[in-house]
């Protein structure tokens, strides 16, 4: 199903409501709330049966009021006198006498459209396909401009069914020489930094959002971004981490949907949005401490949360 037909089938659900509503005597949406009190059925929807709903229409009643009817009975029910409705709105059918009460449509489940910074739905269910299906599927990139310029797709390594999953940005010049992730000076820092906690790189999973090295080790650009997120989406997937610790603002950014930046994102836990049960923790890159060292410290900290996180499972 194409984004125009689940458009439609919103459409479609909200006129049923609209529908249901004019059966129900409401020729304006400020009239729902003035809708007097219905005791005949369950299957009538909830807004109309609120407390608080309740309490408005009761302190709108007028003092003089029609003699009470007989109201009807359900199987199982007490039969005792309901009071008579308050006047008719223009135009608006009496609802505690009507003699069937239309039942609302059913609620159709809102469609997720697929957004093309997206590029994977909430996964509950464990993926099918393998990292080799990925990376068969990537193939030799032209998705964007940055393949003229490449030397090597970094595509990533480590542990296929990792605990921990470290994501970075882009390679540099030594990872596009070498077709692998982190292996520069800022890889070199991030061993010992993996180390510092107890673990080594065959015990992880690291990869970037990025697969080729933008020129000058730029940040990465939107369609870059576009182009080749979906990619490191799967990978996710497929690894399944109980925790992403996601290495300086691009790749951050990229998984979490966000436009904060890393200082106030860092060290905080979040949930991953596209598949259930895995976090995300933000902390500095690598290539930032080696320039900044007096960040170090946090990122320090950042470290000793991952560390009692991954001792916790």
């Amino acid at each position: 199903m194409d984004e125009r037909d689940e458009l439609q089938q919103v459409v479609a659900q909200v006129l049923e409501y609209a529908r249901f509503y004019r059966e129900m005597g409401v020729t304006d949406i400020a009239d729902i709330g003035a809708l007097p009190p219905v005791a005949v059925s369950s299957t009538i929807a909830p807004e109309l049966t609120r407390p608080d709903l309740r309490q408005q229409d009761s302190a709108a009643e007028p003092a003089a009021r029609p003699a009470p009817r007989e109201s009807l009975s359900m199987p199982g029910k007490s039969t005792s006198k309901a009071p008579a409705p308050p006047p008719n709105l223009p135009g608006q059918t009496s609802v505690a006498y009507m003699t069937k009460v239309p039942t609302p449509p059913p609620l159709l489940p809102l469609p997720v459209v697929s957004s093309p910074t997206v590029g994977l739905q909430t996964q509950s269910e464990a993926t099918t396909e393998t990292l080799e299906d990925i990376r068969r599927d990537l193939g030799d990139c032209k998705r964007c401009k940055l393949w003229s310029t490449r030397t090597n797709i970094v595509f990533g390594e480590g542990n296929p069914t990792a605990t921990l999953m470290l994501v970075g940005e882009a390679p540099g010049a030594d990872e596009d020489q070498a077709g692998r992730p982190f292996i520069g000076r800022a890889g070199q820092l991030l061993t010992r930094m993996i180390e510092s906690i107890e673990l080594s790189r065959d015990e992880i999973y690291i990869a970037n959002v990025l697969k080729s090295r933008p020129p000058d080790n730029r940040n990465p650009e939107r369609d870059e971004m576009l182009a080749c997120r979906p990619f490191l989406l799967r990978q996710i997937a497929v690894v399944r981490p109980k925790l992403i610790v996601t290495l300086g603002n691009p790749a951050t950014q990229a998984l979490l949907d966000t436009k904060v930046g890393i200082t106030r994102m860092r060290g905080i836990f979040h949930d991953y949005p596209y598949v259930d049960g895995i976090r995300v923790l933000p902390t500095f890159h690598p290539a930032y401490l080696l320039r900044s060292p007096d960040k170090k410290r946090e990122a320090w900290e950042d470290l000793k949360k991952v560390r009692d996180f991954l001792k916790q499972l």
